[in-house]
């Protein structure tokens, strides 16, 4: 079982205690364009929509323990917390069926093999999210058993496999949910054995591609060119989640000075601004690479966050009301896309936290390399 000692998580309590205040006040600095009214009223309508529509058991009609569980994320990323306030017993159903459905093994997956970690990594990252805000002693423990078990299912290379065995990396999409889950055990007090990460950050290098030229070419040839984080390290397989999920990866693992972050970063402002300038409906992207989009801009900050937020904002509030018709609450289509939408709207909160930008120097020491 990884260990957790109790100094190192009164000192992570702190830290985040702390954090939330600092992030307060930048709230406060630049709410006038992080958080409109527009955007605060679409974030509840999306909310109650979860509310109302969420069953008896919690986990709207959907056995897959990674999509509830971004139905909890999205809640908490709005300072809701379990068995309190508004949303209480809506967010206690939910991790409650969760935990209720963790397998022994630690696995989070109820529904087929074939779905163990896309599932497992999601959840693992919102039950350490969940930890860190409220320090649950019936999540701690399901956590811990959800954490080694990814540590086991690292492959040689350092990658994962769509099913819980150490088979090997598959691809990107698979490394990057790991990824969260790492990262959300750092920020929850637990200690990720460094030769994991080590071998995780150089497995999603690997998924780096130039848009000219052979990959193997030397970095410094490779700095030269365009290029982007890929599916598979084929630049043929070059998709926007993919772009956005390796800088995220990065981020997550401490290597924000990362040559290939900005490179990835000039082609997600690039598909936002394309799709703000488009006058259709939709939000321009499908919920699966919004969800990384908006993360790798928040991480990154600076002008990117600045300049492209507010248009990727822009787009997930007018997609609302088009799908409602109705301006009294609604959600943007099924539980995950809603769900997204919701986290996505909420992340200048930052209440969770893996957004709290205060533990980044205790990251650096960690998993910087």
């Amino acid at each position: 079982m990884l260990t957790q000692n109790l100094t190192n998580r009164l000192i992570v309590a702190a830290l985040a205690f702390l954090a939330c205040f600092s992030s307060f006040s930048v709230l406060r600095a630049e709410s006038k364009w992080e958080i409109t009214s527009d955007s605060q009223l679409s974030l509840d309508r999306g909310l109650e929509h979860l509310a109302k529509t969420q069953n008896s058991d919690g986990n709207w009609g959907t056995k897959d323990l990674g999509v509830v569980s971004m139905g909890v994320l999205a809640f908490m990323a709005d300072g809701h917390a379990p068995g309190r306030g508004k949303y209480g017993s809506v967010l206690e159903r939910s991790l409650d069926y969760v935990l209720t459905n963790a397998k022994p093994s630690g696995l989070l997956n109820i529904n087929g093999e074939g779905r163990d970690m896309y599932n497992h990594g999601l959840a693992t990252f919102v039950l350490g999210q969940a930890y860190g805000m409220t320090n649950n002693d019936r999540v701690g423990p399901v956590l811990d058993r959800a954490l080694t078990l990814i540590i086991k299912c690292q492959g040689p290379d350092g990658g994962w496999d769509y099913k819980a065995a150490p088979i090997g990396g598959h691809d990107l999409s698979l490394a990057v949910m790991q990824a969260k889950a790492l990262r959300s055990a750092v920020d929850s007090g637990f200690s990720v054995p460094p030769a994991v990460t080590d071998l995780a950050i150089k497995h999603v290098r690997r998924y780096y591609a130039p848009a000219e030229g052979d990959r193997n070419l030397p970095e410094e040839e490779q700095k030269k060119r365009p290029g982007q984080f890929t599916y598979d390290g084929n630049y043929g397989r070059k998709t926007l989640a993919m772009a956005a999920a390796g800088v995220v990866c990065l981020q997550e693992f401490a290597q924000y000075d990362d040559w290939r972050i900005p490179k990835n970063i000039d082609v997600i402002e690039a598909a936002i601004l394309e799709a703000s300038n488009n006058p259709g409906g939709g939000i321009g992207m499908d919920a699966y690479t919004l969800y990384y989009v908006a993360q790798a801009l928040y991480q990154v900050g600076g002008e990117p966050w600045q300049r492209s937020y507010p248009l990727l904002r822009e787009k997930i509030i007018r997609a609302q009301n088009q799908a409602t018709g109705t301006p009294a609450y609604g959600g943007w289509g099924d539980l995950y896309q809603t769900s997204v939408c919701c986290f996505v709207l909420a992340i200048p909160n930052r209440y969770l936290p893996i957004l709290q930008e205060g533990k980044i120097d205790s990251l650096r020491k960690q998993f910087d390399k």
